[in-house]
């Protein structure tokens, strides 16, 4: 997977300057993705409490899907005009306002809880999270590189880092949130204030972290998004896209109808397992990307699909049953599989970018998986309303495992082609 070299990371004559500057990027790097992980996390913090919206609001599932989706539609937007311009301005630039977003964010839910305000706070931690994932994932690489240079050290580190903050991170809000809601007073209001007070530390920690981007003199004029891919590797990029939309497809469910489900099929209405059960999911898929660190795409690619599809029958056969123990095994095997599929995919983006728009490439892969994370849940929750929860599930398992099959597939074909030298350089 190629990386940016880190422009302003520059040999000193003093013989301590190299340990100073290594230290420096490696205070970076962790700060970085603490922020990145806090920030995902906050972005699922409402996962657990929707139930307590609904109960207190009178929402419909319909609803709640809505106040979910707009979340995407916050993080696509941003992505589509801004997820690529920290490769022109610096990452710092972006990943801090970023976090300043969420901190706006966590104000709205507390002090205007109301439907309009949900809307409002949910759209602008979707424009925090558009503008983080691309420039954190880019950032982290940076920083590695700047960490370890003269030294031994393997990029997988920062891939590794990188998606396991951003999957570990969105499954962490939701176990904080129903924690706090359970067991603590205020659950509408902590759980905000919690993250509000550690993204505000860390922005302050972020800023100062040192800058990696390779600033292009003179800046371009700003334009959209665009796909900044060689032609020859458009084909496993757009493979990388849609395996990434399918596997956030399932994702998404873990993060907007996993508590309705529980509370209404298996009639399980604590919030704290609501919040354990979307964190186990996350957390299996982070886990298995350590576990699997060192094997290579290839074994990735053909792991993902063999892990997701038992765990999707397991996790549909828990909602016919019922039973929550199957339905937990079903979720955690889910996760395991989809975060397995999902780190293949953005290896296999990565390696298709030009080292001058990184993180370009980047925000287009995520505009397609954050496409994933919210269209497919909008129609469950418009199905759940004609169709039962169970007959639901069970075409979407069908749908999305079909779908994570074909796009592993069609990225490890275009990945033996590239390493055979089939494809024109």
């Amino acid at each position: 997977m190629s990386v940016i070299s880190a422009g302003q990371v520059k040999p000193h004559a003093h013989r301590h300057g190299p340990t100073r500057r290594h230290r420096h990027h490696s205070f970076g790097f962790w700060i970085t993705t603490l922020a990145f992980l806090v920030n995902m996390g906050f972005s699922a913090v409402p996962t657990p409490l929707y139930v307590l919206y609904q109960r207190r609001d009178h929402f419909s599932t319909i609803m709640i899907t809505v106040v979910f989706a707009v979340y995407a539609v916050g993080v696509i937007a941003s992505l589509f005009l801004a997820g690529h311009v920290s490769d022109w301005i610096g990452r710092k630039r972006v990943l801090v306002p970023a976090l300043l977003l969420n901190i706006v964010s966590a104000l709205i839910f507390v002090f205007a809880p109301s439907l309009p305000g949900l809307l409002a706070a949910r759209i602008v931690s979707g424009v925090s999270v558009g503008l983080t994932t691309a420039t954190a994932t880019a950032y982290l690489s940076e920083l590695h590189l700047g960490t370890w240079r003269g030294r031994t050290g393997s990029p997988r580190r920062s891939q590794i880092v990188a998606t396991a903050a951003n999957l570990g991170g969105i499954g962490f809000g939701p176990l904080v949130a129903g924690l706090l809601a359970q067991y603590a007073p205020q659950p509408l209001v902590l759980p905000y204030v919690v993250f509000l007070v550690a993204l505000a530390v860390l922005a302050v920690l972020v800023a100062l972290s040192p800058e990696t981007a390779d600033l292009p003199d003179p800046a371009p004029r700003y334009r959209p998004q665009r796909i900044a891919v060689p032609g020859h590797a458009r084909r496993m990029f757009f493979a990388a896209v849609t395996t990434a939309l399918a596997s956030f497809a399932v994702f998404g469910i873990f993060t907007s109808l996993v508590p309705s489900f529980l509370a209404g099929t298996l009639h399980e209405s604590s919030h704290a397992v609501a919040g354990a059960v979307a964190f186990a999911a996350f957390a299996a898929g982070a886990v298995a990307q350590i576990a699997l660190s060192r094997a290579g795409l290839a074994f990735t690619l053909r792991t993902g699909p063999f892990v997701l599809v038992p765990g999707l029958a397991l996790l549909v056969a828990g909602i016919w049953l019922p039973s929550l123990a199957v339905f937990v095994i079903g979720g955690v095997l889910t996760g395991a599989g989809a975060g397995l599929a999902f780190r293949s995919a953005l290896i296999a983006a990565g390696s298709a970018a030009p080292p001058e728009s990184r993180a370009e490439v980047l925000a287009f892969f995520f505009l397609g998986a954050y496409i994933g994370l919210s269209v497919p849940v909008v129609g469950l929750g418009i199905a759940t309303q004609y169709v039962s929860a169970r007959v639901v599930m069970l075409a979407f398992v069908v749908i999305v495992g079909a779908a994570v099959a074909l796009g592993t597939r069609m990225v490890h074909a275009s990945y033996v082609r590239d390493e055979l030298g089939a494809s024109p350089r």
